[in-house]
């Protein structure tokens, strides 16, 4: 039996015991959670657990409660906590079948460590929601698109007509997509998604920093990159960041210029990097869904881009502490029930 913490001063192990599983992808490796530590979402930790037969890891956001807004001054520092997934997807991966004893010993290292609840944004792609049944209380959101990455030709032949047409205005006006990883294009890439933010009067969690760039570009130097959009002027009129490891490709962060919509670069964009991914052994680039998990524009812009099945989302949640999180959530004193886990920090 072995049950192992690692934190990010153990990144080599870390990395070593994802890459050991077969279904692992970049949001679980240690440069990705490293970036986002960076951003204040908390201090990332994996799980390693491995009984007789079966192993399995996880990786979360370990979030000190006393910094949440709603408890400051009420809850002493270091003392209550709860876990999220990182940004993005995770949740256990499990090779074998003895979930309950993995997820019964989880569950007590939690109670003994003042774990008091965890939120988990499970992978649509492994689709390991399915191995966390009779660990979590899972719930279904809405659909996803996976773009499937077999050939060219099967890339092309997804994409729907209208879509089609658009991309190759796209390639008239001469917008040419190109690709790679250096300082200089991902202070670039941060400029026009941050434009991006302004323009869709987003929150503030979604503007990242410089360190966070900084450290996307340095700790995941194998796994991630700017795709972007140029005009002849050698203007870059959108740019996205992609994620690649073990098969996968992920749209992660994207921005353009509203003044050259009409040019549908993230159209081209999307296209070109499909076919990067398609000829560097990639099997699926993953766009998601609408805007929390509606059927939105963003949703139908996407769904342009794959006319195959599409996936779903799933999210788990667990509480470890009810006395503490009936505690917490009575502490908040809710004039109506919204639905969000975990309740106390609706």
């Amino acid at each position: 039996m072995m049950f192992s913490v690692y934190t990010l001063d153990n990144s080599e192990q870390w990395d070593s015991i994802v890459r050991s599983f077969a279904d692992y992808d970049t949001y679980w490796l240690s440069g990705y959670v490293k970036a986002f530590k960076i951003h204040g979402d908390g201090e990332p930790l994996l799980f390693y657990i491995q009984r007789n037969d079966t192993r399995a890891f996880t990786v979360v956001m370990k979030r000190d409660l006393a910094d949440c807004e709603y408890f400051k001054g009420n809850i002493p520092n270091g003392e209550w906590f709860d876990f999220a997934t990182p940004y993005g997807y995770g949740g256990w991966i499990v090779e074998g079948s003895a979930t309950e004893e993995i997820f019964q010993e989880y569950s007590e290292w939690c109670y003994k460590n003042n774990i008091v609840s965890e939120f988990v944004r499970f992978h649509p792609v492994v689709k390991n929601h399915l191995a966390c049944m009779n660990g979590y209380d899972v719930v279904q959101l809405g659909e996803v698109i996976t773009m499937e990455l077999d050939s060219a030709e099967k890339i092309w032949e997804n994409i729907t007509s209208k879509n089609r047409n658009v991309i190759r205005k796209a390639m008239k006006n001469d917008v040419k997509i190109y690709n790679g990883r250096y300082p200089e294009i991902y202070e670039k890439f941060r400029e026009i998604y941050n434009g991006t933010m302004d323009k869709d009067n987003a929150d503030e969690y979604y503007y990242f920093g410089k360190e966070f760039y900084d450290s996307i570009l340095n700790d995941l130097p194998e796994n991630a990159q700017v795709f972007y959009a140029q005009i002849p002027d050698g203007t870059v009129i959108a740019a996205s960041i992609m994620f690649a490891a073990n098969g996968r490709m992920n749209y992660h962060l994207s921005g353009s210029l509203r003044e050259y919509s009409s040019l549908a670069a993230t159209n081209l964009l999307l296209y070109k990097a499909a076919l990067w991914g398609s000829a560097n052994g990639c099997k699926t680039l993953y766009l998601g869904g609408g805007v929390g998990s509606g059927e939105d524009s963003l949703f139908k812009f996407k769904r342009a881009f794959y006319k195959g099945e599409l996936k779903r989302f799933h999210i788990g949640k667990k509480i470890f502490n009810q006395e503490k999180y009936d505690e917490l959530t009575a502490m908040r004193e809710f004039s109506e029930e919204s639905g969000f886990f975990p309740k106390y920090r609706a």
